[in-house]
């Protein structure tokens, strides 16, 4: 009876916990429960017993959340996200790496931990990446910081909308959030390949996407523009988006807004800096962005910025 008792609890557990992860990858990606249930095939009723762990769920259920949310099986069922994003990119960065690196990896790492301080933070190149949810900024200090360096600017949406032939909405709608986030990984490394030297602005939900996330990291010197939700709101609102045109609609994206950022604030606090945006208008955002890119990208070059 108490085996009994304890694999009914621990079976409970694992509900709860799946539940509080579909929620959690749910939120990162900005989908509403009607929309994983539209690329999952799995109704909206089933799909809110799962996410508060009263769900039965089945291998094919989980291939389904798994593959609507564009993540393995297993994200959805260990326990490895107890250790923190870094964790997760660290495992992505060492999936990019040929079998016979992994040995001297591990080696490297080894007396890195035992007899060496922390390794300091990626982003060495001459690439730059912003990042943020919608409304921090990110399309207005792009051209702006891109200029000032002399360098080209890239938005990742445009070049999605490029390969794609439709618009991002179109791409959702006919490919869902796998399809567009294959792309969007797809376009991230032919952005690398092209520009040595770039601005490059991406999309608020790249963050959740683990692997792609990495390389990013691992390719740009990286910079989070951040404001508080009703900012955000605000800017959106701005911006006259038809998607928010009613009282019921705005509500529902500032709920949006703060789940979001929510759920990948500690994504997004892995950037290589961060600039928080809120009090500050165009000219000063430009003028924080160019100290932190002198003091941490081109401090080893000689006039850049003569």
């Amino acid at each position: 009876m108490n085996a009994t008792r304890e694999q009914l609890d621990d079976a409970a557990g694992l509900s709860r916990r799946l539940g509080q992860r579909v929620r959690s990858a749910r939120a990162a990606r900005a989908m509403t429960l009607k929309q994983l249930a539209t690329e999952s095939g799995i109704s909206m009723p089933y799909l809110s017993r799962v996410e508060r762990g009263d769900g039965n769920v089945s291998i094919a259920v989980l291939g389904r959340l798994a593959g609507a949310l564009n993540v393995s099986i297993d994200v959805l069922l260990s326990d490895h996200d107890r250790l923190g994003p870094d964790y997760v990119l660290i495992v992505e960065m060492l999936k990019r790496q040929p079998p016979d690196s992994l040995r001297r990896i591990r080696g490297w790492l080894v007396s890195q931990l035992e007899h060496k301080p922390p390794l300091p933070h990626a982003g060495s190149s001459q690439r730059i990446a912003l990042t943020g949810l919608r409304g921090a900024g990110k399309s207005t200090l792009g051209p702006a910081l891109a200029a000032a360096l002399d360098m080209p600017f890239v938005e990742l949406n445009t070049e999605v909308i490029q390969a794609a032939g439709m618009s991002i909405n179109e791409v959702f709608s006919i490919y869902g959030q796998a399809g567009y986030r294959r792309l969007e990984r797809q376009c991230l490394e032919q952005v690398i390949d092209r520009y040595p030297r770039v601005v490059l602005a991406t999309g608020g939900g790249i963050v959740a996407e683990p692997a792609t996330y990495e390389l990013l990291l691992h390719s740009f010197f990286t910079v989070w523009l951040h404001a508080t939700p009703d900012v955000h709101f605000r800017r959106v609102m701005a911006q006259h988006d038809v998607r928010i045109a009613t009282p019921q609609l705005r509500d529902e994206a500032m709920a949006n807004i703060v789940s979001a950022l929510t759920a990948r604030r500690n994504l997004y606090a892995l950037a290589h800096a961060d600039i928080d945006t809120t009090l500050l208008d165009g000219a000063a955002v430009r003028k924080k962005a160019l100290q932190l890119v002198q003091s941490q990208v081109f401090s080893t070059e000689k006039g850049v910025f003569s």
